[in-house]
């Protein structure tokens, strides 16, 4: 069975979800003003039920006078395209505007494109200081995207251990992917000593959320006991998890477990079914996996050319494994049938790895 990669991404772009979070933002902050403005309560209620033209005039004034929470909402509405042409340059505007009053959402967003290159020049060095500024305020995403500016070196040095304290600011607020990032920097032992009982807690408290790589490094953690007892039951429940989601790797583990007849009855048919499922997203193990079932007749009908088809593929990836497999198989197969599985690995890798059999 294979561990996920380590790797952090960058957070998605931004989109509906950054409306919901406008509203709750300048509602919270609402909550703390004494004294409601003059068509700012009428420009939110137009934003919510979707009437862009009459938020515009709304918040345009508002904005004009310095107004911070009028100017964010304009930011957002540029960035989007909400009621305007989507304008980046104007989104930064904006964005800058209520950032330099100390907005925490202001300055995340506008540290986000600097770190796009979204309406200004691409700048690292730009996207560090609206993040710091943001996190240090308290806002969750700021302090996860800077601990991966750490992490990448992007516009400071490499720092691990910078990394650790911005991602873990950011799960103890409950940031799934904080937690997951966390848990894996324990695990490698990055910016800290390895732990694999911290490793555990933070990849649970992400795994529960949802976060699919945290339900399959979970998953690995119990099938090969590292900070957890070994638990190969528990295991299959987390690999499933994260199958079910679509996590290749995962996919590909799970199918190992059924295979072993680990934490759950063996059976060669479910192996072959979640073995196919990470091939055909070009998971080389389950290619190499799959057709080593092809070649035996374990779980499918016994077909040389598909499992050379497979195995063939793999080893086109360098899977040396693969390679002495395809080598081995092509001295009792004829060169029809070398021929035929050739083709097919052809017109397989040209499908996506689809409907290949």
């Amino acid at each position: 069975m294979k561990k996920s990669d380590f790797a952090i991404l960058l957070l998605p772009p931004l989109s509906n979800v950054l409306r919901c979070l406008t509203i709750c933002f300048t509602l919270l902050s609402l909550l703390a003003a004494p004294i409601a403005r003059a068509g700012f309560d009428e420009g939110v209620i137009a934003y919510k039920k979707e009437n862009f033209p009459e938020a515009l005039r709304e918040f345009r004034p508002l904005a004009d006078k310095g107004d911070v929470l009028a100017q964010h909402f304009l930011g957002i509405m540029y960035l989007s395209g909400e009621g305007v042409l989507p304008n980046y340059t104007e989104a930064v505007k904006w964005f800058r505007l209520a950032a330099e009053q100390g907005y925490a959402s202001a300055q995340y967003i506008l540290g986000q494109m600097y770190g796009k290159g979204q309406g200004v020049l691409q700048d690292y060095q730009e996207a560090m200081k609206w993040y710091r500024l943001a996190a240090e305020q308290g806002q969750v995403d700021a302090q996860f995207n800077l601990g991966f500016m750490y992490f990448q070196g992007q516009g400071v040095l490499q720092d691990y251990q910078e990394t650790v304290k911005w991602f873990r600011k950011a799960a103890e607020q409950g940031n799934a992917s904080a937690q997951e990032f966390l848990g894996a920097m324990y695990s490698e032992g990055k910016g800290m000593p390895q732990d694999y009982s911290e490793a555990v807690k933070w990849h649970r408290l992400a795994a529960e959320q949802g976060r699919a790589n945290a339900q399959l490094n979970l998953g690995f953690m119990y099938s090969q006991g590292q900070g957890v007892s070994q638990d190969y039951q528990e295991a299959v429940k987390w690999f499933r998890k994260a199958a079910e989601q679509g996590n290749e790797s995962a996919q590909g583990n799970l199918g190992s477990m059924y295979y072993q007849g680990q934490g759950v009855p063996q059976d060669y048919q479910e192996a072959v079914k979640w073995y196919r499922k990470a091939a055909e997203q070009g998971q080389v193990p389950a290619q190499v996996s799959l057709g080593l079932m092809y070649g035996k007749g374990e779980g499918v009908v016994q077909d040389d050319v598909r499992a050379h088809m497979w195995i063939n593929i793999a080893a086109a990836k360098g899977d040396s494994r693969a390679q002495k497999a395809r080598d081995a198989m092509a001295k009792w197969m004829t060169p029809t049938k070398i021929a035929k599985a050739q083709k097919l690995a052809r017109d397989c890798e040209k499908n996506n790895y689809k409907k290949c059999g």
